[in-house]
């Protein structure tokens, strides 16, 4: 099983995330590697505390199916990833309405505009009806949106009707994408 180092080492120069999808190596099994849903990477239970290594270990990451794997032109390892392997921890916003451009920024550097190519979705959980919100960032990658990120669209959500229920949600590159169903006020 290869160490993070000899990871490190295969991965070509280049800024920006590599064509993991076009790297077919073999499997070489799983590396004691995970994502925290806060975005803290662990090596063998220790916090990778280095920004520029995460930053370039999230270069070379890859989902298939539900499975997450580290993949350079020679290995492809397995990790394990507790939600997204990714946060979104800022938010700028350009424009309003319909034109408005909504711009996330995550905590390895990457940024992405929310459109139809970077949907945002909302799940919700059946039990405690606490809402995640994602954004794909990449290729089948997400990133969790912080929770002040996500006050910050709930700020910008405005009521529209989808199949004959009202929405809240936000506007993005044309894009409507809903948020939640709009709460219904008290009663009379």
């Amino acid at each position: 099983m290869p160490a993070a180092s000899d990871l490190l080492a295969q991965i070509p120069p280049a800024k920006g995330p590599a064509p993991v999808h076009l790297w077919n190596p073999d499997f070489c099994g799983d590396i004691d590697m995970r994502i925290a849903r806060d975005g803290t990477w662990f090596y063998q239970g220790t916090p990778i505390g280095r920004a520029p290594m995460v930053r370039l270990f999230s270069t070379i990451l890859r989902r298939d199916g539900d499975d997450y794997f580290l993949v350079t032109p020679v290995e492809k390892v397995g990790i394990q990833v507790e939600d997204a392997p990714f946060v979104a921890i800022r938010l700028e916003v350009e424009g309003e309405g319909e034109q408005q451009c909504l711009r996330f920024f995550t905590n390895v550097d990457d940024n992405c505009d929310a459109d139809a190519d970077h949907p945002l979705r909302v799940h919700i959980d059946v039990d405690s009806q606490e809402p995640s919100p994602y954004v794909r960032v990449r290729t089948n990658l997400e990133a969790l949106i912080h929770r002040n990120v996500f006050y910050q669209l709930v700020d910008l959500a405005v009521t529209r009707q989808i199949d004959g229920q009202s929405w809240l949600g936000v506007w993005s590159h044309g894009q409507f994408f809903p948020v939640g169903p709009e709460p219904e006020g008290p009663p009379d």
